[in-house]
């Protein structure tokens, strides 16, 4: 999953500030920049004179930059005409196009420069449209919206049809997530495309992007702290479609911990109760599990299992609770998930990789 961070010169951050958040992002292996030339709010005078600066320095780490334009970019950069060369010159890599541009228009970028185009209001219609009008989509992408005010976010059913939709199409999709660090001017409520992640940390909330499937992730806000550009580095170089829930351990087996600390990859054939790793079992090269003071005690969704002795054959099968129900001799309760962290085991579909990360 690719990673970037938001830049927004002309709304109050200075750009020093701006220039030491690239520098940050470009030492964690961060490789996009989200900018927006359009925001009403902006300081027009500052944005023009900082962005240049900005937009050096991003070249020069080999950042992907990506530009929100709409019609009144031509005027807001004195430029004289809104062309692929323009934009170009400037540093520019990707122009996304907001609002009142037409297909052939975006078709003819589309061969000059990359697109991307706006994943939470696209339509079929409108993908046809560029089809027609020639685009070159290995050109193309896509990026969902963000949402200022609270209460006006995506949800989460909406954002996976529309994300599944086009990636079916070819076209990769991002979206965005707040910092709970430094929120943008004016309203400083974070910048998630997911109402659910308003609130969550960039830790959990990028982790969730990538169970939904994304395929790039930004911080939407401008002034994210240390900690969460290191979580968001973190989530970027874990492997792609593979789920990271945090969990708590009850066992003090150092066998168990280690076991359950391993990738592991759900069944393709779904039990009804549980989730069962593929690979538990073979994984114990002639090693005993013994029932320890966790067998026999009940479980809860979110509980982790593992299988000892007295299940034979099973012995080492580790399984995600999906259900309560009593426990028994024969299986240790040997972990559990966390339980802000429970709303992504849906995703843990079968074929799924998935892994456990855990926390004192």
């Amino acid at each position: 999953m690719k990673t970037g961070i938001s830049l927004y010169p002309g709304l109050g951050r200075s750009c020093a500030d701006e220039l030491a958040l690239l520098e940050e992002a470009a030492a964690m292996g961060i490789t996009r920049v989200f900018t927006s030339l359009h925001i009403p709010e902006s300081d027009t005078d500052v944005l023009s004179m900082e962005l240049q600066e900005i937009l050096s320095v991003a070249r020069h780490h080999h950042f992907d930059v990506i530009a929100d334009v709409s019609p009144k970019t031509q005027e807001l950069l004195n430029l004289p005409s809104l062309t692929p060369e323009h934009l170009l010159s400037l540093g520019i890599t990707t122009v996304r196009f907001d609002y009142g541009f037409d297909v052939r228009k975006i078709a003819l970028f589309s061969h000059m420069m990359k697109v991307q185009l706006n994943a939470s209001t696209l339509r079929p219609a409108e993908l046809a449209a560029l089809q027609e009008a020639g685009a070159d989509f290995s050109h193309i992408d896509s990026l969902h919206n963000f949402y200022p005010r609270p209460h006006t976010g995506l949800g989460e059913d909406y954002v996976q049809k529309q994300t599944q939709w086009l990636q079916n199409q070819g076209i990769s999709v991002g979206l965005f997530i707040p910092s709970q660090a430094g929120r943008r001017l004016p309203l400083r409520e974070g910048l998630p495309t997911l109402e659910d992640d308003r609130n969550r940390t960039v830790d959990l909330a990028a982790r969730h992007a990538q169970a939904m499937g994304a395929d790039t992730v930004y911080i939407g806000d401008s002034a994210p702290s240390q900690e969460e550009l290191t979580a968001l580095s973190h989530a970027g170089r874990e492997e792609k479609g593979r789920i990271v829930l945090k969990a708590r351990l009850l066992s003090h087996d150092p066998f168990l911990q280690d076991l359950l600390s391993q990738p592991m990859t759900a069944r393709l054939d779904p039990a009804q109760d549980v989730i069962r790793a593929a690979e538990s079992r073979s994984r114990l090269q002639g090693h005993i599990i013994s029932g320890d003071e966790t067998a026999d005690q009940p479980v809860s969704y979110g509980d982790i299992t593992v299988d000892n002795e007295g299940y034979g054959r099973y012995m080492g099968e580790v399984q995600i609770s999906l259900k309560s129900y009593p426990g028994g001799p024969n299986c240790n309760r040997a972990a559990y998930i966390l339980p802000e962290e429970q709303f992504l085991i849906p995703y843990i579909t079968p074929g799924r990789a998935f892994r456990l990360e855990f926390v004192r």
